[in-house]
This record gives structure tokens, sequence and C-alpha cells, in this order.
């Protein structure tokens, strides 16, 4: 098409309207806040998308080398051509990884509408111009200065054109042709080269000092010599008294024309540590797997006659973490990440009562109930999409209070797509491949440079530097191993699965570039998916570059799909495209991109999500230990589980013993006390004997035996009512033996009868001091029966797992892409269909004005001429909007025609309309 046929866009608006859907698709897909709420028109969505705050937002999100890019383009002239931003880029060597890599960045910028226009007038949008050009209060990250206009703007006429003089250029008779003749000498190779050969010792070094930035450097009222010479020539420039600045001109010489010192083209490759066999690594996993599903049963049957209190602004108190940690045998952090995770899969919350205090939820009993697997599949599902860090408690907030444990102030937005990269970056290994933890954390840095603002570390250059990011990732890595979704290091099997990626057994190993860079990994079905450049893999049926879920086919085993333009070549097709476009320029192609560099991919929907946990969950089913229904009891009054027990097992050997230790193997010993639990729920000493008959692999040892037998005879023996409470014993000395007792003074006993003692004190403080006495009494009730004692288990009323804190506006789905584009297409035709002139014709975005008697004369023709309209129509909420229909029918009041906006049939009110307009005649 010749360039007549299809002028350059002279607006970003303009630049939209001629992409087709599919790459629409993709601008709001990576940048879903340009949706919320939809834009009217093309117009609207431009303006949009050069607001500071989604320019940042889409900043932000880009990866280090088209950051680069996106800097060169802000301190090239504007608009700049491609073989100037490629000089900027590569420089005069020109660096053909550099040369390969930028038309992807280009094409990166272009989709998320931050560039626009052809390859020779490249336009960096104005807000991220002003955001990343350089400034006196904002260097630019490139290190170069303003150019010699910008630098001579203050300067008076007679210094430019000494200036000029000196360097040895003709005098000009204005200022203006004066700078633009030293700004084509800087710019000059050769006579730059020549000019500088004559500089004085110590000239070039000072030039060296700045030539990387920061660019400006301060000098004293009298100048050395050295320093004279450059300022005579204008290769420093003044910008306020005894400030100088190197011309960005003159830095570009010196730096051979690149804008950066090291321009990274490629992301850096994710080393491996250590490689280790696939299946020791499951296997770890797994038994990680199993403790993570202990100790969260754990913590929570600690917390069942209901937890610690809730502390009045919120959260666990640092005394109740500490208790916490204790039991469950851990550190503090440790412990908060396992509270933390039971609170995200919605297995404790508040009760909400007047006394405020943390229980299990009525979910937490259907958990206990299902299989393992499942069981950790519902952890490992809420950690990863969850926003609270539990890495962040005992830290401060803005306000300098201490973050708690389950507490406001833990929500951090990024955390779950810094957990889905750290996981991905490790399915990208081969298959048992621990990476060394740096590798991971500058591997995130070069893909979102500006969301460390502290920076991470740089093999040889930097030391570690521990932003927020750069904390996440870290946590990731613990807490993945904690929970058993990696292994020694190394992702397993089931933490593929989690992602949604092939597993090991359909890798090709790694590629030629390394793990991770640029490798294939073979998806279901024998087809290969491609790893981007940073490192994803995509399984079968990935969408490929710029594909649309849905559009192209389901999204590939991997689980994660393309996101970006159109998904092939061919005609472009979409929910707008049949929208009609006579005033339109046909749709120009999509920007190409580097062959090798498909789109960037996304995480799993949520009903993906879900197919991907459940195939977790039955991947890790064969590798957790088998629940035993037999212990191995001991002389020495102990009982060894040599794995998982059965759970009826395991309740009833925790009312008669208490465990010992915990490990491998679990051991339970038993005590007079623990024996007389057993008694105070309702067993008698035949079942105790039975239980442990049925239940061990070894004979009952004889000191056992008598344990349980001199418990239950003792048992009972006393009876304690209320009296407030009283004692009842059938043998009268012991009641006399008690009386006689110093212990039993507290207790402010009172002999009633030969076999009867009352106390002022309650049955229950009885209770308790009669058993710290060495007697077993037990309590009865008011007819003379044994009250059987067990714990009452404390459950919230129902309660729903937190809902994780977006960061920004969620990424549209398909349904609202589509139902999104053809609004925007549709308001933009209103918006911009040519109208025949009128006398009175409204401004841009106006609604049109006509009388009633007009508007009913206009449509009434037009229903005659079949021609469309463009009409302003307000509905019953009062919302107003464009349109243009084509008028089939008036009658009652009504018109029904066929609204191109909506791409529909449609009856509209005539006293709704507020006026006409006639189309012009293509």
């Amino acid at each position: 098409m010749s360039q007549e046929a299809n002028p350059a866009p002279r607006s970003l608006a303009e630049a939209l309207r001629a992409r087709d859907d599919a790459s629409l698709a993709a601008l709001l897909r990576s940048r879903p806040d340009l949706i919320t709420p939809v834009p009217t028109d093309l117009t609207q969505l431009a303006t949009r998308a050069g607001t500071r705050a989604s320019v940042l937002r889409a900043l932000e999100r880009l990866d280090r080398f088209a950051l680069q890019t996106a800097e060169a383009l802000a301190v090239a002239p504007d608009p700049a051509s491609g073989t100037a931003l490629l000089g900027l880029m590569a420089g005069d060597a020109g660096d053909e990884t550099v040369a390969a890599a930028l038309p992807r960045a280009l094409a990166t910028l272009r989709e998320q509408a931050l560039v626009w226009g052809d390859d020779e007038r490249l336009r960096l949008v104005r807000t991220a111009r002003e955001l990343l050009a350089p400034s006196p209060q904002h260097p630019s990250p490139t290190g170069l200065g303003p150019t010699v206009h910008e630098a001579a703007s203050g300067m008076s006429p007679g210094r430019i054109q000494e200036i000029v003089t000196t360097a040895g250029l003709a005098s000009t008779h204005d200022s203006v042709s004066a700078v633009t003749a030293l700004t084509a000498l800087f710019t000059h190779r050769k006579k730059m080269t020549k000019l500088l050969s004559g500089a004085p010792e110590g000239s070039l070094e000072v030039l060296s000092r700045l030539v990387w930035g920061p660019p400006y450097g301060q000098v004293t009222p009298e100048p050395a010599a050295h320093l004279r010479w450059l300022l005579d020539r204008g290769l420093l420039l003044p910008t306020a008294p005894g400030t100088v600045v190197l011309p960005r001109e003159v830095a570009l010489h010196l730096r051979a024309g690149r804008a950066h010192r090291e321009p990274e083209p490629l992301p850096p490759a994710v080393e491996p540590a250590a490689t280790h066999r696939p299946q020791g690594v499951d296997a770890a996993a797994a038994g990680q797997a199993h403790t993570a599903l202990a100790t969260v049963e754990e913590l929570l049957k600690d917390w069942d006659e209901g937890g610690p209190a809730v502390l009045r602004a919120g959260g666990l108190s640092v005394r109740d973490l500490k208790r916490t940690a204790v039991a469950l045998d851990t550190s503090e952090p440790v412990a908060a990440f396992w509270v933390e995770l039971a609170y995200a899969a919605g297995l404790l919350a508040s009760d909400g009562e007047a006394d405020e205090r943390y229980a299990a939820t009525p979910l937490y009993d259907e958990w206990l109930e299902r299989p393992p697997a499942e069981r950790w599949a519902l952890l490992a599902g809420a950690w990863l999409t969850a926003t609270r860090a539990p890495g962040l408690v005992g830290g401060r907030d803005a306000k300098d209070r201490t973050l708690s444990a389950l507490g406001p102030g833990l929500d951090r937005s990024a955390a779950p797509e810094v957990r889905h990269r750290v996981l991905t970056l490790l399915a990208g290994l081969p298959a048992g491949a621990a990476p060394a933890p740096e590798s991971i954390l500058t591997r995130l840095h070069w893909e979102r440079p500006l969301r460390g603002t502290a920076g991470t570390p740089r093999p040889g250059r930097d030391t570690p530097a521990e932003d927020l990011r750069t904390r996440l990732a870290r946590w990731t890595l613990t807490e993945a191993e904690l929970l058993g979704v990696t292994g020694r290091g190394a992702l397993s099997t089931q933490g593929r699965a989690l992602l949604g990626v092939p597993g090991p057994g359909a890798s090709g190993g790694p590629g030629p570039g390394g793990p991770g860079e640029g490798g294939e990994l073979t998806g279901a079905g024998g087809v290969a998916g491609v790893a981007d450049s940073t490192g994803v893999v995509g399984g079968a049926g990935v969408v490929g570059a710029g594909g649309l879920p849905g559009a192209s086919g389901l999204p590939g085993a991997g689980g994660l799909r393309g996101a970006g333009g159109p998904a092939g070549g061919g005609e472009p097709g979409g929910p707008g495209d049949k929208l009609p476009v006579h005033h339109h320029r046909a749709p120009a192609p999509a920007p190409a991109t580097a062959p090798s560099a498909p789109a960037p991919l996304v995480p799993l929907s949520p009903a993906e999500q879900a197919v991907a946990t459940a195939t977790a969950a039955r991947l890790l089913a064969p590798l957790l230990p088998e629940p035993l229904d037999h212990v191995l009891l001991q002389a020495d009054l102990t009982a060894v589980a040599p794995g998982p027990l059965e759970r009826p097992l395991a309740e009833m050997l925790g009312v008669l013993a208490d465990v010992e230790s915990k490990g491998g193997a679990t051991v339970y010993r038993f005590t007079p006390g623990s024996v007389r639990r057993a008694l105070d729920a309702g067993r008698t000493a035949a079942d105790l004997h039975d239980f442990l008959a049925r239940h061990s692999r070894t004979p009952i040892p004889q000191p056992l035996a008598y344990l349980i037998d001199d418990v239950a005879r003792k048992h009972g023996h006393l009876r304690i009512g209320a009296a407030s409470a009283y004692v009842r014993c059938d043998d009268d000395a012991l009641l006399t033996e008690i009386l006689a007792d110093k212990r039993a003074t507290a207790l402010r006993l009172r002999r009633l009868a030969p076999t009867v003692l009352a106390a002022q004190s309650d049955p229950a403080a009885l209770l308790e001091g009669l058993r710290a006495m060495g007697f077993a009494p037990a309590a009865e009730s008011a007819e003379g029966d044994v009250l059987i004692t067990r714990a009452h288990a404390h459950r919230t009323p129902p309660r729903t797992a937190p809902e994780p804190v977006p960061d920004g506006p969620p990424p549209p789905d398909s349904t609202l892409l589509s139902a999104a584009i053809r609004a925007i297409r549709a308001g933009d035709l209103a918006a911009t269909a040519p109208r025949k002139p009128t006398g009175t014709d409204p401004a841009a975005g106006e609604l049109p004005r006509t009388s009633a008697a007009e508007t009913l004369a206009t449509v009434q023709a037009a229903v005659l001429t079949g021609d469309s309209l463009w009409i302003g129509y307000v509905n019953a909420e009062g919302a107003a909007s464009q349109r243009v229909i084509a008028p089939i029918r008036v009658e009652g009041g009504f018109v029904t025609a066929y609204d191109h906006t909506a791409d529909e049939v449609r009856t509209y009110p005539l006293h709704r309309i507020t006026g006409v307009a006639e189309l012009a005649e293509e």
C-alpha cells in the first residue's frame, strides 16, 4: 500500500484506531487499568494510556532491555528513526545480539502503547518521555545530560558565537544556526575525533569522569587550563554559576554511540547450583508435605478448645506467637508461616465473640476428612495465590508499628506474582536441578527492574540489597521447601503440576542456551513448547505470540497462556470487526516481533488452577506414606509409631499418652496423668487393655499393664460434686488421710459425715487440688454417676478464606475483552463518523442538538432513503452516549433501527434522542 493510501498516524489515538481487535486485546490484557471503566472510544483510551499513573504501571512491568529501549527513545530525537534507535542501543560497533533483540523490545513497547508510529517515526508517549528524559532534578538512567540546544538555551548569543569560533567553525548570523552547527560538529565522528586529539593533558580525564553520568560537575570561578579548553569549545556548557554539564552529543561520541554502558538484551541465566535425582527430589518434597500436614493439624488441634486472644488492633500477640512456636517446636518466623497458611486456606479465623479468640473454622473438620494429598493441595493452592507475606511478621509498618501474625498490614499485592515467577523459573530447569538463590534474584530484577527500588545484586558488581521483591523471592524459596512444593531446592513433580507445566517426564532437556534460556520442553501430546525470553515454558496448545486464549485453541497443557497480538497470520477477526468502518483505513499489520521471542505468559485462570491443583494432588498421593494401624509398645512405658497413624488410632493414643518426640517416628509416653485422662474420657481399664492389644505389634509390657490397672483402681474412688463442692468416699480412712494432709489446707475442707467432705471451692478447683496431692478423684453428676470429660472443640461460625489483595485491576477474561472492544469500537465509530456540515455543529465529544420536529423529520427521511444517522441518546439512568443507527421504522413515539454500535436491532424512544445528524457520503 502506498504511503499516501496509508499515511503514518499523527497521534496515539490514530495509531490505536489502525489496530485490529487482537492487537487491542493484547493492549488491554497487558494494561487492564485501561478498561476500568471501559472507555467510550479510542480517543479516551489513548488519553487514559498517556496518564502518569498508567504509564508508571506499564513501565514497571517492562523487562530491563525493553526499559533500556524506552530510555534510549527518551534521549533520542522526537520522532526517532529505527536506525537512530539501533545506533543508541547497539553503538557504532553494531552489537549483533542487541540488534537481534531490539525488534522484540520495540514490539513490546508498541503493544503496550508506550511507543507509536512507524519505524521511521518512532514516538515515545509524552508522559513516558517526561519520566525517562534527563533533567537536573531527575537524572536519566542512561547518565546522559541535556542536548547542546537545551544546555545553551540560557547562554548569551555572544558567548555562543565565541564557542563556535573557538571550535573551528564559521561564525553565524544568529544563535540558532550557531547551536545547530555546534551540534553537527559534536555528532560528526571524524571531526570530533580530530577536535579531541588536540585536547590538553587532563581534559580527556575530566570527560571520562562525566561520560557515564552524572553529567554535571562543579568548577571554580577561575578554572584550570584544561577545563578552560573544554569550556571554550562547548565540550562543557555552564548550566548555573559554578556548575557545568557534558552535552548529550559529546557523551554519545565518547560512548561510541551507546546510550547505556551495558545493554542487557538477554535475560541472565538461572544457573543450577546442584543436581539431584528427580526421584530423590520428589521423595524429599513428599516427606516435607507430610510434615506440613502434620504441623497444620497440630497447630489447630492445640487451638481446638479456643486459641489465643485477638489483639485490639487485630492479630496475634508476640507472646502467643512464641508459645505457638514452642508448641510446634520451631522458630517464630516458621510458626508465623504456618499460622498464616492456615488462615489463608480458611482453616483458621477469629470467632467474632465479645472475648474474641482465634479458633478453627468448620472447614477444618471437612479438611480433616479429606485424603492427605487433597489436604496438601488445598494448602498449596492457597499459598500460591495469597497476598499475605508471613515474612513481614515482626517488622515495622509505615507508622513504626509492629506487624503481627494474622494482623493487618501483611498484604503485598506483588506476592502471588513473585511466587509464581520464582516457581516458573525453577520449572525451566532440568528435573532435579536446584538453582543458586542469587541467580533467581538477578533474573527477577532483570524482568522487573523498576519493581525493586533498591536493586538486586549483580554477580561481581553489587552487594545484596533487600528490597521487597527480593525478600518475597527469598521467602518463596523457603516457604516452598517447607510446604513440599520443592525438595532439596529443586521443583518437585507435584510442584510442576501445581503450576500447570509439563512434568519432568515430558521434558526434552535444557536448550543450547542453558537452562531456561530458549530451551524446549515437549508438552503433552508430543507438541513442543518453546521457552520464552524469560524462561517460561509453554506446553502443547499454548497460544503463540500474541495469541488470545480461546481464539486459537484451548490453553495448553502448561496452562500458561499467551498474551498479546493476533494469534497468527491472515485477516484479523474479533468482536469489533463487524462494525462498519467506511471511514477507517485498512488495518495495519501487527508489529513484527523477533522470531525467537514468544509473547509473555500469564498465570492460570481460577478454573485452570483448580485443575492443576487436582493434578498435583493426584501425583503426590502415591508418594505420601500410608497410615499405619499399629504401634510398638516398649517396656519403658513408651510406644513408638513408626509412621503416620490412622486417624482413630492417633486420636485415641493422643488421649492415652503424651507425645515425647516427633520426627520420622513418633514416641508416646504413658504416665499416670495420661492414663487418668483416658479414664476421664469414659474408658475403662478393660477398654484400654483391649485397645493396646489390638494395635500393638508387641505384647503389652508388664509395667504398662500394672500402670493402667493401678490408676484404674484408684480412679473414681473419691467422688466430687457441687456443694459448692463435696468429696464423697466409701472409705472414711481415706477422707481422714486427706484432712490430715497439710496440702489440703488451701482447699478448706470440712467433714459433714464419715464419708463426705465439703469445700468452699468449685468442683474443678477441688479436682485439680486433689490430683496435685496424688489422688485420682472423679467428678460425678447430681445423680451420682461419673461425669465423662471430653475436650470441647471450639469452632468459629462459617468463615470464607481471606480474599487476596489484587495488584491493580485483574486481567480481563476473553468475554470482558470482547465486550470492551466492541463498546470501544462502537463509541469510536459514533465519535468519528463523518457528518454533513450544519450551521450548529457540536464540539468534539458533545451530543448533537436538534429540535423534536427536526429529529422526527430526519429519522423519517432516513427510513425512506436507508441512510445511517448519528444520534445523541440519554438512557433511563441519565447516561449520555453517541450512536450510529440505520432507522427501519418510526411509530408510536419510538424508532426501530439497526444500531451499528451494538451490532443489533434496537428500539429507542424519540424523546430520549437529544439530536440527530446525517453522515457524510463516503
